[in-house]
């Protein structure tokens, strides 16, 4: 099972030497189509398990579809418009296809930061060739308007990415994706696979409405590949199952409801407040009462606790990360993410009201 997969550059080839592989990898991505049809996306035709990032699978993405458009040099459209995300990761990976990133800013909406539609319709020109979107990223970014690009995108005829990273073990995010399927163009969503479905770093979960969309994307990898994320990703489905999956839905859920509940008692005690965003998954508090340097001892005290998952943010000293130009506020952002007990959620949160303390009594 584990001596690769692919075949001559054909990702979902089978392999007359390793036919146990082969059709592991078979089962792996009709799994894998399976659970994004039980868990929101009904309306995708084909899915795969690829032994890369999330970032390397847009690279890969990118590149497969180039080949949809004019390659004459002289009409070569090299510009995909990309509404702020403050993650290297995706920038890097346009980057790395030859391509020019052009970034929409992000505007701040009472507490949240989101970028109009308009904004990215104004920058289209016809350089163009592509646009991604995102639904998961931490606050005060919020989702794009996924079901609004995707009609952009179909109007416009650009290739309309969706990264999906953290979004399967979310109903809301789903539904989103769903509709903007039906409303308009999306040839692609790609999700990570240690993100949602809890195997270790290292694949991802590219899903088309288009079977002909993956079957381009598996031809475009350069060569063979390592089968452990594939192993990974079939182990974990098959221990699972739906109403395995659906349990952990179900408790992600209640402990986003249990984080926001125990952040607000802190913020009611320091006079601060929960920023005022749409996240499933991660709740931000603000930290204005702090001092400068309080805010960079805040991560150290944390991680001395072995907190290791919040990140605290301070616009006036780095912006990047808040998606936008001066955000007002600095701010911490905590997760609870699918896979995390009600008791981490507890311990994590006591363990940031003892750091908080420590910081501010010194």
């Amino acid at each position: 099972f584990c001596h690769g997969v692919g075949r001559s550059g054909f990702l979902t080839a089978p392999q007359p030497k390793a036919p146990g592989g082969s059709i592991m990898y078979e089962i792996s991505n009709y799994l894998a189509r399976d659970i994004l049809r039980n868990f929101g996306l009904p309306n995708i035709s084909k899915a795969m398990i690829v032994p890369l990032c999330t970032g390397m699978s847009l690279s890969l993405t990118l590149g497969a579809l180039r080949s949809d458009i004019d390659k004459n040099r002289q009409n070569f459209k090299n510009t995909v418009v990309v509404p702020q995300i403050d993650h290297k990761s995706l920038l890097k990976s346009i980057e790395l296809m030859g391509f020019e990133t052009r970034i929409i800013k992000g505007k701040i909406f009472g507490d949240a930061v989101r970028i109009p539609v308009e904004d990215i319709e104004s920058r289209i020109d016809e350089n163009c060739y592509a646009i991604i979107s995102a639904t998961s990223f931490f606050p005060p970014r919020e989702a794009d308007d996924i079901k609004e690009i995707s009609k952009l995108a179909k109007k416009e005829d650009l290739v309309h990415i969706v990264i999906n990273a953290y979004g399967v073990q979310s109903p809301e995010w789903m539904r989103i994706i769903r509709s903007a399927i039906d409303a308009g163009r999306v040839d692609a969503i790609i999700q990570s696979t240690d993100k949602n479905f809890l195997t270790p770093v290292g694949g991802a979960l590219i899903a088309a409405p288009s079977k002909e969309t993956i079957s381009k994307i598996s031809q475009a990898y350069a060569g063979r590949a390592s089968a452990a994320p594939i192993v990974n990703f079939l182990i974990s489905m098959l221990s699972l199952g739906i109403s395995g999956y659906q349990k952990l839905i179900e408790e992600q859920q209640q402990n986003r409801k249990l984080l926001a509940e125990k952040l607000k008692a802190i913020a009611d005690k320091i006079d601060e407040k929960l920023l005022d965003t749409f996240n499933p998954v991660a709740v931000a508090l603000t930290l204005e009462n702090l001092k400068k340097d309080q805010l960079y001892a805040l991560g150290g005290a944390l991680y001395n606790l072995r907190v290791t998952g919040p990140r605290v943010y301070n616009p006036k000293e780095k912006k990047f990360g808040t998606c936008c130009e001066n955000y007002p506020t600095p701010y911490i952002v905590m997760n609870a993410a699918i896979g995390s007990k009600t008791r981490d959620i507890t311990s994590a949160v006591e363990r940031f009201e003892k750091a908080y303390q420590q910081i501010t009594q010194r």
